[in-house]
């Protein structure tokens, strides 16, 4: 089993890896689908359904698939040039991407949100479809967002399609319990055997600019947070308080009012900041997803500024060993938080972030799995369920909460040796069996938990 670390960390927008990234990544797929198509197009027409649908507005997604059928990708995506292009197909009905015809396309008939028909594959299905002169469908595909900005055709869901594609890897491990017998018997760290498998897919200046470059990215995702105030779009009137924060921790510095357990409140607002960020329709990196973004990076800065001895030479390893056991639990469970709740998001965000912090501080690979271990079982059965389906409440005190959480478990590993009672491949399979039984009002549908307990209008 084989999944990049530029797989597991893409940079992006936000508010959604799944519902906004994913989308916009469909739509990408689609065009290419048209563009090697010998029919001769005049339209196009999109339906979202299941989670997508539910939770579409307030994940922006109707807005990502627009923006994808005009030739938008989320790498290069460009805010100004987006909304001036929003405006020119809300006013000529029509999208004109590059290497196809102008393609007529109103956003209030052809953007369908099916609330009724849930498509088999996954819960977050869309259906993209291009018409001839008359208005008939000559080209349709259903496509599955399946988390983390991951897309797959409903063959290629079918077909189980493999993330093993390409020249094999001197460290293939499926599960943690075959990653640390690779580990024992050839002495190598997880980090090395990751990087070892990346190398051999790529090559190493390559990967060192791509791996730089995501640190990058996510610090300055955190910097922007913690310099914006204000109000989040969406309607909830949610105000930004990472900035306030900041300013506040700032002040106290060296005034010696601060009790030991401040230090969380740095985790904390770090995290805060990215999902502010991400919130605002920001650039953000998935880690492993955009509703769990601030986890990891908040866990990476609090290294860097707060222990004694941290390097940035370090980094390469966090994600390195982060991105080992993100893998792990997207092929052996999910990242899906519209599949298996939030455990699989903000609870896999925590498990790497753990395990990336465990591995920098000196931890063997024996501890780094448990800190994973133990960051992950701490967020089993946690639900998807944000308020008018905006990633706002409670996503992101929620990512402060896993930093803090993966700090502690990361702690907790390093006091031990290793040995420990419930292994993570036995956190992974309960997690995916817990979301499997979870109730779909609870899986990013809006339907259920604070979503509809907590007054949103």
């Amino acid at each position: 089993m084989f999944l990049s670390v530029f797989d597991m960390f893409k940079v992006g927008i936000g508010p959604s890896s799944s519902h906004t990234m994913g989308p916009m990544v469909a739509a990408a797929r689609f065009l290419d689908l048209m563009r090697v198509s010998p029919f001769e197009f005049a339209g196009l027409r999109a339906s979202l359904h299941g989670s997508l649908a539910f939770t579409g507005v307030g994940h922006a997604t109707d807005r990502a698939t627009i923006l994808g059928l005009a030739g938008f990708v989320p790498d290069t995506y460009d805010n100004d040039k987006a909304e001036a292009a929003l405006a020119a197909i809300a006013e000529t009905h029509s999208v004109s991407p590059e290497g196809l015809p102008t393609l007529h396309f109103d956003p209030k008939a052809d953007m369908i949100f099916d609330y009724d028909h849930n498509l088999p594959g996954h819960a977050n299905g869309m259906i993209l479809m291009a018409t001839d002169a008359q208005g008939d469908v000559i080209l349709r595909q259903v496509y599955y967002s399946v988390g983390g900005g991951f897309v797959l055709t409903e063959e290629e869901l079918a077909e189980g399609k493999a993330t093993n594609d390409g020249p094999p890897v001197p460290f293939p491990f499926h599960s943690a319990a075959e990653m640390l017998e690779m580990s024992k018997a050839s002495g190598k760290s997880v980090a090395q055997m990751k990087r070892e498998n990346e190398i051999a897919r790529g090559c190493a200046d390559s990967f060192a600019k791509g791996s730089a470059r995501l640190w990058e990215v996510m610090n300055n995702c955190i910097e922007r947070g913690l310099k914006t105030d204000g109000i989040l779009p969406g309607g909830l009137n949610v105000r930004r308080r990472a900035k306030g924060i900041y300013d506040a921790l700032l002040a106290e510095r060296g005034m010696n009012l601060n009790a030991p357990h401040t230090i969380n409140d740095w985790m904390s607002v770090y995290a805060m900041a990215v999902n502010e960020e991400n919130a605002a329709g920001g650039q953000v990196v998935t880690a492993p997803t955009n509703g769990a973004a601030g986890t990891l990076p908040a866990v990476l800065r609090y290294y860097l500024d707060h222990v004694p001895g941290a390097s940035e030479s370090h980094i390469e390893d966090f994600l390195l060993t982060a991105a080992a056991i993100g893998g792990l639990v997207k092929y052996n469970a999910s990242i899906s938080g519209a599949e298996a709740g939030c455990q699989a998001e903000v609870g896999s965000a925590s498990a790497m972030a753990a395990a990336g912090l465990c591995a920098v501080m000196g931890g063997t690979p024996e501890q780094v799995e448990n800190a994973a271990e133990i960051a992950l079982e701490h967020h089993l059965g946690m639900t998807c369920d944000p308020v008018k389906g905006l990633v706002q409440v409670p996503c992101i005190e929620r990512n402060g909460l896993a930093a803090i959480k993966a700090v502690s478990a990361a702690s907790l590993a390093l006091r031990g040796d290793g040995q420990h009672f419930v292994p993570l491949d036995a956190v992974i399979e309960t997690m995916r069996q817990t979301g499997h039984d979870m109730h779909e009002k609870y899986k990013e549908t809006s339907l259920g938990g604070l979503a509809v307990n907590v007054p949103n209008c």
